[in-house]
């Protein structure tokens, strides 16, 4: 049952981002701009942004890419349990890493894609009103959200449900969780590159923009005539958008890989509670979509209460669905022996 739940909420979430994000690019970028000059401006200021994001990915990912196999390949020969000799656990466990970071990687490129296009056209929603311009900004925050979550979910049920048919059948469950660990492992490594990269070249960027704008040439802060200001604007997407989608997911696949090779100390042969760690992610899907409905802004005043308004309705209504949902999947009690 829970598998069942677990991917029709996944292929959900993966749904509302692709509708979050589609409604985010119907925006033309010269929204509500009659100025010639302006619309070329906003092109040409929205093109470098984006293509120096990309640029900056490409060159990332070729250097992740070489850590993944070497570091893949150590995991490999190193890790495994000798009292399974049955079965090489540092095989799998690589395998697991591998996916984990592919996925990491693809949570963090998905947020920094849609930042960079949401940015330009968060700008000139703001022409028409601060409600519409908030919206954007929200739609477009949350297509990483949802597609994150939701290819975390999708993700270790993939590993779980493919590891369990080519690993032998006699392998204990703990041992089977242990190396799933792998998949959160891969998520976090990449988060590292991802965040401290991005963070490196944003930090450099925003200083070398001040120094050389503000101090020598004496251009205003955040003007595009200085090229590094567009360098830092880049720092910022790959930095604060692909390395913290990255982050996250590190976390949400490291904490739910915890919790799984704890419940497979305690529920061994009990396959709704095994995955009842993966489960709790995908309810928050659902919740979290009825949440974004339930707010609206029309003034700046209501920006900060509409979000704390937001933590509070999906804290609640997670409470309660977890209850039941925690009702129905786990046992009454428990022995860990």
């Amino acid at each position: 049952m829970s598998v069942t739940i677990i991917l029709v909420l996944s292929v959900l979430g993966l749904a509302i981002a692709y509708y979050y994000s589609s409604s985010v690019m119907k925006i033309p970028i010269d929204m509500g701009v009659k100025d010639p000059e302006t619309r070329k401006r906003l092109a040409k200021i929205h093109s470098a942004i984006a293509n120096g994001a990309m640029a900056f990915l490409k060159q990332e990912y070729r250097i992740m890419a070489i850590f993944m196999v070497v570091f893949a390949a150590i995991i490999a020969v190193l890790i495994d349990d000798h009292h399974t000799d049955y079965v090489n656990e540092g095989l799998y466990t690589a395998i697991a890493f591998i996916f984990g970071a592919i996925i990491s990687i693809a949570s963090g490129f998905i947020g920094m894609k849609i930042a960079t296009q949401g940015n330009v056209r968060t700008t000139v929603s703001a022409n028409q009103s601060l409600s519409t311009a908030f919206n954007v900004a929200l739609h477009s925050g949350a297509v990483m959200g949802f597609a994150l979550v939701s290819l975390a979910a999708l993700g270790l049920l993939t590993i779980y449900l493919g590891l369990k048919s080519i690993m032998p059948a006699q392998l204990p469950t703990h041992i089977l969780m242990e190396v799933i660990a792998g998949f959160g492992l891969g998520g976090s490594s990449i988060a590292l590159f991802a965040r401290v990269g991005g963070g490196i070249f944003t930090k450099a960027a925003d200083v070398g923009a001040d120094l050389v704008g503000k101090v020598e040439a004496g251009i205003p802060e955040d003007d595009p005539r200085n090229p590094a200001v567009i360098a830092d604007n880049v720092g910022d997407n790959v930095g604060d958008v692909a390395g913290m989608g990255a982050d996250l997911f590190g976390s949400c696949a490291e904490s739910t890989c915890a919790a799984m090779v704890i419940s497979a100390v305690a529920f061994s042969g009990m396959v709704d509670a095994l995955l009842y760690p993966i489960l709790i992610s995908a309810i928050g899907i659902p919740v979290s979509f009825l949440t974004l409905m339930m707010v609206k802004v029309t003034s700046e005043d209501q920006v900060g209460p509409a979000l704390k308004k937001m933590l509070i309705i999906s804290s609640a209504l997670m409470a309660v669905v977890m209850f039941f949902v925690t009702k129905a999947m786990l046992p009454d009690t428990f022995e860990i022996s």
